[in-house]
C-alpha cells in the first residue's frame, strides 16, 4: 500500500490501525481552549476507558496529525492565532504549511481519510436559530452525508434549533440513534421533545452503523447520549437565557459569527457557569461510550458481519 504523505499518523495509532484495533478520532479545537494539556488528554483517557486507542487530528507543518502528543498539543495551545479549521479549510491550512485545529467537518475528513471509523465531540453543529432569514447551517451537516463514519455526541450544541437541526438530517439522509434515549439530547440539557432511533447497547449501535452502511454505502451515523443527569442543565433555564440573548444580540447589533460566543456566555452567566462542567462532562463520557462503540465494530469487521456471526 501506497504511503499517504499528507498524513503523519503516530506509532501507536498507526500499530493499531494495521493491526484493525478500536480507534477513535478527537478534535484538536478544543485543545486551543483548553486551560492546559492536561485537560486535552483527559478526554483521550477516557477513550482508552472505553477499550479503544485515542486519535487527536490536528494540522502541524503541513502535514495532517493523526495522533497528537503532549509537545504538539502544547503548540496548539500555545501559538497565537491558530485558525480553527474545517473541511473547506484543509487546503488552504496545508498549503501554507501552518497550524490548524480541526472542527468537527475538518475532524472526520481527516479521520475518513485515515481509516478511523469513530469519533467523539460533545456536540456537533447544526442549522442556526433564525436560519431561515440567516441561512446559518454549520458545514458539520453537510459533511455528514459525504464521510463515512459514526460521530459520538450529545446532539447539537444547545443554542441552535434542534428541531431544524434534526429535518436536515432527515432530509440528508444522516440517521440519529439514541443510546439508552428515545429524544434527541440537547447538549447541555438531557433531552428535546424530537424523537430518534433508540438503542440500548453498543453492540445494537454497531450492529445498526454497519448495517447502515451496508444498505447505503457510507455517510456519517450519528450515535447520540444525553448528558450526566447530575451534570445536566434545566431545559427551561437555558431556554430562557437563550430567547433573553437573543433579544439583547439585536439591541446591541451584534450579528454574524459574534452570535453564537454571545449567547454561549448568556448561557453560561444564567446557569452559573455550569456549562462548563456540563460541557466537560459531556465531552468525557461521549469519549468513553465513542471508545466501546469502536470495540464493538471491531469485533463485528473480525467476525465478517453481516457475513457472519452477529456479535
Amino acid at each position: 500500500m501506497a504511503v499517504d504523505q499528507l498524513l503523519a499518523i503516530t506509532e501507536e495509532v498507526g500499530t493499531a490501525l494495521a493491526e484493525r484495533r478500536p480507534v477513535v478520532a478527537l478534535e484538536s479545537s478544543l485543545i486551543t481552549n483548553a486551560p492546559s494539556v492536561d485537560a486535552a488528554l483527559a478526554i483521550e483517557k477516557a477513550v482508552r476507558d472505553g477499550g479503544a486507542v485515542p486519535a487527536t487530528i490536528g494540522i502541524l507543518d503541513g502535514r495532517l496529525l493523526v495522533g497528537i502528543d503532549a509537545d504538539q498539543i502544547e503548540r496548539l495551545r500555545t501559538t497565537p492565532g491558530v485558525p480553527k479549521v474545517s473541511a473547506r479549510d484543509i487546503g488552504p491550512v496545508l498549503a501554507g504549511g501552518g497550524a490548524g485545529a480541526t472542527t468537527v467537518a475538518g475532524t472526520i475528513v481527516i479521520a475518513e481519510r485515515a481509516g478511523i471509523p469513530v469519533f467523539a465531540t460533545a456536540g456537533i453543529g447544526g442549522v442556526h436559530r433564525r436560519a431561515q432569514q440567516t441561512f446559518d447551517i454549520s458545514p458539520d451537516l453537510l459533511q455528514f452525508t459525504r464521510t463515512r463514519i459514526t460521530v459520538v455526541c450529545g446532539g447539537a450544541k444547545s443554542i441552535l434549533d434542534a428541531r431544524l437541526t434534526a429535518e436536515y438530517l432527515e432530509t440528508a439522509g444522516v440517521p440519529v440513534l439514541g443510546y439508552g434515549t428515545d429524544r434527541l439530547p440537547a447538549f447541555y440539557a438531557r433531552a428535546t421533545d424530537v424523537p430518534v432511533h433508540r438503542v440500548d447497547d453498543v453492540r445494537q449501535a454497531a450492529r445498526t452503523v454497519r448495517a447502515h452502511w451496508e444498505v447505503n454505502g457510507g455517510g456519517t451515523v450519528l450515535l447520540t447520549t444525553p448528558v450526566a443527569e447530575e451534570d445536566a442543565l434545566d431545559a427551561v433555564v437555558v431556554e430562557t437565557a437563550i430567547e433573553r440573548a437573543l433579544a439583547e444580540a439585536d439591541a446591541a447589533g451584534v450579528s454574524g459569527n459574534a452570535v453564537s460566543p454571545f449567547l454561549m456566555k448568556a448561557v453560561s452567566r444564567a446557569t452559573e457557569g455550569r456549562t462548563a462542567k456540563a460541557g466537560r462532562s459531556l465531552l468525557l463520557s461521549t469519549a468513553t461510550l465513542a471508545g466501546e462503540l469502536s470495540v464493538a465494530l471491531s469485533a463485528l469487521a473480525g467476525a465478517g458481519w453481516p457475513a457472519g456471526e452477529q456479535a
